[in-house]
């Protein structure tokens, strides 16, 4: 199979190759996956560049990618749930960094496995798995309900657009910081748009002068504002910073979760959850799609198509 593989680590694409690559084994409880999409997210430069070293067993050649859509076309012994054909999207993380999304093909661990929803094409159901578990997970722990007034730092972005319409569809007042130029697409989401920078805090106590009861950061570096906005009693979570750990906050890593999966993908069937796509590539510029994320400032989901 054609895939991107790496070597070693390294700061930047100089060591992405695009080559032929052994087809993936199947074990016991996995399904093989044709990927028809695969989204990239932060963290697939950043274990490029050893950011995860000291965390997750790395085993070179690394094909890169958390994030899948594609068509079931072979299952191992003892995988009932699921059969060639099938349409799905998983959470592809694996125990070890190795065998990624970034290719024709992938096992994945059948629990970490849902049914594609229906409303979203492939691309869009790319973008739904890391980033849709993230938004939820943060909710949860966050305990979003109709009574809150929930802050999403980040809202423009990948996690953040899904955690505003999950915070709606909750029934919670979103208010998401975002550049001024995402602030229609904002909106569009249901939340209240406010320009991120400084006088952060100043504009969001205009907008909630008694303060927000819920702060969702997926950001980093927004403990400080975070802090100075937060009502008595409110509670803060941060996907990128660990330090709000010693301020009552949670830091969130979400694990694959075909179960959870499957309630996102049954939200956006209903109409209450979509996945903005910024741009797609084809596999061979996977490079190009990592540069773009590095950015920070991409609206939504890149998403790469072997």
């Amino acid at each position: 199979m054609r895939a991107i593989t790496y070597d070693s680590y390294a700061p930047d694409n100089s060591v992405l190759r695009y080559g032929e690559h052994p087809d993936p084994k199947v074990g016991p409880g996995q399904v093989l996956i044709q990927v028809r999409a695969a989204a990239v997210n932060p963290v697939d430069w950043k274990i490029m560049a050893g950011g995860l070293d000291g965390m997750m067993d790395t085993v070179f050649p690394v094909i890169p990618g958390w994030d899948v859509a594609g068509v079931v076309v072979r299952t191992g012994p003892d995988t009932p749930e699921f059969a060639p054909g099938d349409e799905v999207i998983a959470y592809a993380r694996k125990e070890a960094v190795q065998a990624g999304t970034f290719a024709e093909y992938v096992a994945v661990s059948a629990p970490s496995v849902a049914r594609k929803p229906a409303a979203l094409d492939w691309a869009q159901a790319a973008g739904l798995p890391l980033a849709g578990l993230t938004a939820l997970r943060s909710l949860e722990q966050l305990a979003v309900g109709p009574a809150d007034v929930l802050l999403v730092h980040g809202a423009a972005g990948g996690v953040g657009s899904l955690a505003v319409q999950l915070g709606r569809d909750l029934g919670a007042r979103v208010i998401g910081t975002a550049s001024e130029r995402n602030h229609a697409f904002v909106r569009e989401l249901g939340g209240e748009p406010v320009s991120y920078g400084d006088g952060l805090a100043e504009r969001v106590r205009a907008l909630a002068p008694d303060g927000v009861s819920a702060v969702a950061d997926f950001v980093g570096g927004q403990l400080e504002t975070t802090l100075a906005v937060l009502a008595d009693g409110g509670r803060h979570v941060s996907v990128a910073d660990p330090q709000v750990e010693q301020h009552g906050g949670h830091w969130i890593w979400v694990r694959p979760d075909g179960a959870r999966l499957a309630e996102l993908a049954a939200i956006a069937d209903r109409g209450a959850l979509t996945v903005e796509v910024a741009q797609t590539f084809p596999l061979d510029r996977t490079g190009e799609a990592f540069d773009a994320s590095r950015t920070g400032h991409t609206r939504g989901k890149l998403v790469v198509v072997p």
